[in-house]
């Protein structure tokens, strides 16, 4: 027959069990939202860099068209 003692060592256990399960559970969702983030950071840095890179190339084009204006006008002048 269980003593008061073994009954209260059961729910010791019992506790510690749940204890240790939501603690797990936290963990795994700790480890998800870091990933999120780690995706969402890194396809900000990607839309940044193309944003980056098709910002210079239309401002090239704008500097060869006035360029290729100015070489028109230079040549219409001269």
């Amino acid at each position: 027959m269980p003593t008061d003692k073994d009954l209260r060592d059961i729910e010791i256990a019992k506790l510690a069990f749940i204890g240790g399960s939501i603690t797990t559970l936290g963990d795994g969702i700790t480890a998800l939202a870091a990933g999120l983030a780690f995706e969402a950071l890194k396809q900000d840095y990607k839309t940044k860099k193309n944003s980056h890179s098709s910002s210079i190339k239309s401002t090239k084009n704008q500097l060869d068209y006035f360029i290729n204006e100015l070489v028109k006008i230079r040549n219409n002048v001269g």
